[in-house]
């Protein structure tokens, strides 16, 4: 018995130590990351309107790619009422709910395969539940979507890359507080998802810098680059890149130029985004062949 009982705990010890991001934490399963020096970089509010963009390089190619033969999934999540007053937010909920409409009105996606998740219900348990529920739901020809609008973070994060500066989403803690999720972190829970079909949408400061999650037939659309500041405008009630990422180039079509056929792909809707925004610098990583029409 003393034998079995050492050759287990022999195996025990190898496992974890090959394999440390598998280990089971003291939190119930969920892997810690721990961070320093952390910063919010908040998303910048401007009264009125943006003036005029300026021409950016397309990535649109006008051939479309493999269609989505399965179920189409989505994550949509958006933040404007933070913990504490100083740093909420006006028109993230109104983004979410914009991705949402456009998802289920030109693309296809049931209502009952969204998770909408805004405000304080942002916390690290939701979304992270949300993810792992996919996870083990989805299927090779299934199609992910996930989309966040709020504020971004960087600092030192002990998230299993190698990174000096980890950018994150900053969401609710479960305690109440802010929480963050860094650009490892999210590709820790997004590894394991059978599709390669994943299009992920970040209308965040500093979210150029969430190209850790980029993978074979995956595209990442990020609002700003890896240092910038991302806005919203009053006269849009939006922010300026799902305004025009989603809004404008989606729900009204206006992103449909590369070969207009009636519908706009992601890479087109980059497109119009890249150069209608001001002040900031839209980000892509394209992993997919060709384009992705959702």
């Amino acid at each position: 018995m003393k034998k079995l009982l050492a050759y287990f705990l022999l195996i025990l010890f190898i496992f974890i130590t090959t394999f440390p991001t598998l280990a089971i934490s003291s939190n119930g399963g969920k892997q810690e990351f721990s961070a320093t020096d952390i910063e919010i970089v908040k998303k910048l509010e401007v009264k009125g309107k943006p003036t005029s963009g300026k021409p950016a390089t397309a990535v649109a190619t006008g051939i479309i790619g493999e269609p989505c033969a399965g179920n189409k999934y989505a994550i949509v999540i958006g933040i404007n009422d933070y913990p504490g007053t100083s740093n909420d937010l006006n028109f993230c909920v109104a983004d979410a709910l914009s991705m949402k409409e456009a998802l289920t009105t030109k693309y296809g996606y049931e209502t009952t395969n969204i998770y909408l998740i805004t405000d304080s219900d942002a916390n690290r348990t939701n979304i992270t539940n949300a993810i792992t529920s996919l996870r083990y739901t989805v299927q090779n020809n299934d199609e992910v979507f996930f989309f966040f609008s709020g504020h971004g973070a960087k600092g030192k994060a002990n998230d299993g890359d190698k990174e000096n500066i980890d950018e994150s989403i900053v969401i609710w803690g479960d305690n109440g507080n802010f929480d963050y999720l860094w650009d490892g972190e999210l590709k820790d829970l997004f590894n394991g998802f059978k599709t390669n079909r994943i299009i992920f949408a970040f209308d965040s400061c500093l979210s150029g810098g969430m190209t850790d999650l980029a993978s074979g037939g995956r595209i990442i659309n990020m609002a700003c680059s890896e240092s910038g500041v991302s806005y919203e405008f009053s006269d849009l009630g939006h922010g300026q890149f799902t305004y025009y990422f989603v809004v404008q180039g989606m729900l009204n079509g206006l992103a449909d130029t590369n070969k207009a056929d009636g519908s706009v792909t992601v890479e087109e809707a980059f497109d119009y985004t890249a150069s209608n925004c001001i002040y900031q610098k839209p980000t892509i990583s394209d992993q997919f062949t060709n384009d992705l029409l959702p």
